[in-house]
């Protein structure tokens, strides 16, 4: 017998059989004989305890009367269906249980000892609303509808839960008020209607133990295991992936629920149609393994491992079910994907693909351990849940289209946060029009009254320095192959090599001066056209032999040439671009705080970016030209960071290059237009264009009247035309000068004529490199303008 678990409720229960035995004195009256004689005989054994009709409140006597009890209530419990039904004698909404069908019984003695048996997800706030809403429906006359489903998870001798959805009848309970019950008025109760959740008014119109439930209730319980685990099975695939906790448990429970089978395993793969691979689901802890794939990230579908045996499944597009796989591995064809499985102790296994317009989305894979536990009687059950895992892969599908395109559009194609809304608000007007397939003329994004901000982090000669690598691969490939010529000339009396000869030596005399744009295309069609063959089809001694497949290890996949004075420079590169750009990233996080405006940044020969800020940007927050000065001051102050991380990196690199800097200033706002054709912002209007001309020929100018450039390494260069430009950032140098990190020398010069643009003049000021960058660097936004004034 089970005992109650919760400790408060408005009623004071008292077990009473009174109700029972009033029915059995009507019957020990009636004329019948049997039935009267029945009746009489049990009355007479119960009038020896009063408490069978006034009340029992020590559970212990019904353990005593047990046998009593069960006779009494024989009529309620036939012993003819004591093997079928699951029933008890119980109070509604409480743990007390006894007079188990023999059904009843066994399932708890599979259950175990141990097992407590309980209302699923009933709380103690509930159970008292619960047993309040009784009194109001029994005793007030009310109708609150309370038929809330309530469960028993109880698990079986071999440990799969089972779940039986519990019915009350309460005919043989009586509700009682006691003096300390408080009387309700019809306000009270519409108030009670309205409070669902409210557990201290409640208490205050139901006191603790102020009624007294008399009598017995009869529980019913019906097995809805393969119900309820559909359900919750549902319930799961529709919650999102960030909620799917321990997923393979849960989704293993359920589906040992539905097959009743204890050591089913299950394991999900997705059909990639477009590549015809076979792929894992996206999952980071990678809780749901496949046992197709077996670790593997993807496998194409056409893979010899599996044979023809998946050709039911692709092609035919059924389940493919194997109740003994030690046997199927018997079958010609068969051997290599059933030793694949048995190498994870699968015995028996259902794939069955997951189909929706019959294209193949997925495939569900369930298996166990023990041979004839799956087969095609019990794999009829997969049509229950197949609907569900449908959709639930369709929008996974969806789902990952939408994350793709939104990848494209974050990493190759994106819009910056800033300038994002007025992109929504006209995809949200084309959203909303009345008529979507009609051709609909998107307004242009414009953003009037913007200042630029532009700057660069140009790695210096990087030209010059890419064609001596290319010379020198060059140069070091063709003293090779004159080498392995050489060799092959004292073996092969050939004529043809001779000439090979001098035509790899005129090829290094050419490489003696300046590299032409299509010398390194000639020499590499020459050496593969030429020399590769001669290679290859000449008998050759052990050691040239070495000396050829050593050179044919040495170059570049790709190519087909030598690539390593390239591959240091091209690194070299990469490494710099990387890391400069991630210091202006995390920068640019900061700068954002100071007022919302456009950021791009462009990887070249360096790292270039664009900075727009004005109203028009961020229109419900007030502009001020202190934003402008402030983002000016951070950009001089990032600029100079940059350099410093290259002066420390610069150790650290497989070749050596420097780095040059330089900001071109612009007062007069512009207007930036986003070129639909194009994808990307640009200015707008012709006298908006002089600044974009100015920002693509500065950076390769002289000092006016010299032959030296205006940028140099390790200092940064500030072109400006106006002396208002002029004297705030003389004000920004001189605040960092006095933080350590621009050099008291200041150089200003006059910057020579460019095409269409005179009258620019210059800054150049050399950065501190000190290995305490951070020390200097931070905490310098807050109130910079306030200091400089």
């Amino acid at each position: 017998m089970s005992n109650n678990s919760f400790t408060e409720s408005p009623f004071k229960t008292i077990i009473s059989f009174h109700k029972l035995i009033e029915n059995l004195e009507d019957i020990a009256s009636a004329d019948v004989d049997y039935r009267s004689n029945y009746a009489k005989a049990l009355l007479k054994e119960t009038e020896l305890f009063p408490e069978f009709r006034d009340g029992i409140e020590d559970i212990s006597f019904i353990k005593k009367h047990e046998t009593l009890i069960h006779n009494l209530l024989a009529d309620l419990f036939p012993t003819a269906l004591t093997h079928n039904e699951i029933k008890a004698i119980s109070i509604p909404f409480q743990d007390i249980t006894f007079n188990y069908t023999e059904r009843f019984k066994k399932i708890l003695q599979n259950a175990g000892v141990t097992f407590d048996m309980e209302i699923r997800d009933f709380e103690q706030d509930e159970f008292y609303i619960f047993n309040c809403i009784l009194i109001l429906n029994t005793y007030y006359q009310q109708h609150f509808d309370f038929n809330k489903p309530l469960f028993y998870d109880i698990p079986n001798a071999n440990g799969i839960i089972n779940h039986y959805r519990i019915l009350y009848n309460a005919d043989f309970i009586e509700v009682i008020p006691t003096q300390n019950a408080a009387h309700l008025s019809q306000n009270d109760i519409d108030l009670l209607m309205d409070n669902y959740e409210n557990i201290t008014l409640w208490k205050e119109k139901f006191p603790k133990e102020s009624w007294i439930l008399k009598g017995f209730g009869i529980i019913t319980l019906i097995d809805v295991t393969r119900e309820n685990a559909i359900s919750n099975l549902k319930s799961n695939l529709l919650k999102p992936e960030s909620s799917q906790a321990n997923s393979k448990l849960s989704f293993e429970t359920i589906f040992r629920s539905i097959f009743k089978i204890s050591d089913l395993r299950i394991g999900l793969i997705i059909y990639n149609e477009e590549q015809e691979k076979f792929t894992n689901p996206p999952n980071d802890e990678k809780e749901i393994k496949s046992f197709i794939l077996n670790g593997f990230e993807e496998i194409d579908c056409k893979n010899t491992v599996y044979g023809c045996s998946l050709e039911t499944i692709l092609e035919k597009k059924k389940s493919m079910i194997i109740s003994d796989v030690e046997q199927f591995s018997k079958i010609p064809g068969n051997e290599r994907l059933a030793q694949h499985l048995l190498q994870q102790n699968v015995k028996s296994c259902i794939f069955a693909p997951v189909i929706k317009d019959n294209t193949i989305l997925g495939i569900i894979e369930l298996v166990s351990a023990k041979p004839k536990e799956l087969n095609t009687v019990n794999a009829t059950n997969l049509d229950l849940v197949l609907p569900y895992l449908i959709d639930t892969m369709e929008r996974y599908k969806i789902d990952m289209q939408h994350q793709i395109e939104a990848i494209i559009q974050r990493e190759y194609t994106a819009i910056h946060s800033s300038v994002y809304w007025k992109f929504r608000r006209e995809a949200l007007k084309y959203y909303q029009t009345s008529s979507p397939n009609k051709d609909y003329i998107f307004k242009e994004i414009i953003f009037k009254e913007v200042y630029p901000l532009y700057g660069q982090i140009d790695i210096k000669g990087s030209s010059e320095h890419r064609n001596q690598t290319v010379k020198e691969d060059l140069k070091n490939q063709l003293k090779t192959l004159i080498q392995l010529l050489e060799k092959q000339k004292s073996n092969e009396s050939l004529i043809l090599l001779e000439q090979r000869i001098f035509e790899l030596q005129s090829f290094d005399k050419e490489l003696e001066s300046s590299l032409k744009a299509d010398t390194e295309q000639q020499i590499q069609s020459y050496i593969e056209t030429e020399i590769h063959p001669i290679l290859r089809n000449t008998k050759m001694d052990i050691d040239s032999e070495m000396a050829t497949k050593n050179y044919f290890e040495s170059l570049d996949e790709k190519t087909g040439m030598f690539y390593q004075s390239r591959k240091k420079f091209d690194n070299t590169m990469s490494v710099i671009n990387k890391k400069l750009a991630l210091v202006l990233d995390k920068k640019q996080i900061e700068a954002q705080q100071i007022y919302p405006h456009y950021y791009e940044r462009f990887k070249t020969d360096g790292v270039e970016h664009n900075l727009y800020i004005g109203a028009s940007i961020a229109p419900t927050k007030p502009f001020n030209m202190l934003y402008l000065q402030n983002l000016r001051l951070w950009q001089l102050q990032t600029l100079c960071e940059m350099e410093i991380e290259h002066h420390q990196l610069k150790e650290t690199l497989p070749y050596e290059l420097d780095v040059t800097s330089l900001i071109l200033v612009f007062s007069s706002p512009i207007s930036i237009r986003f070129r639909m054709d194009e994808k990307r912002f640009d200015v707008d209007g012709t006298y908006n264009a002089r600044y974009e001309v100015v920002k693509k020929r500065i950076d390769k100018a002289n000092i006016k009247g010299t032959k030296e450039r205006i940028t140099q390494k390790e200092k940064i260069t500030i072109v400006y035309s106006h002396n208002a430009e002029e004297n705030e950032y003389l004000k920004y140098i001189k605040y960092l000068q006095h933080k350590k990190i621009l050099e008291s020398t200041i150089e200003q010069f006059e910057v020579e004529e460019l095409q269409g643009v005179s009258g620019l003049r210059a800054i150049r000021v050399k950065v501190i490199n000190t290995n305490l960058k951070n020390h200097t660097l931070d905490n310098t936004h807050n109130d910079l303008v306030n200091e400089l004034n």
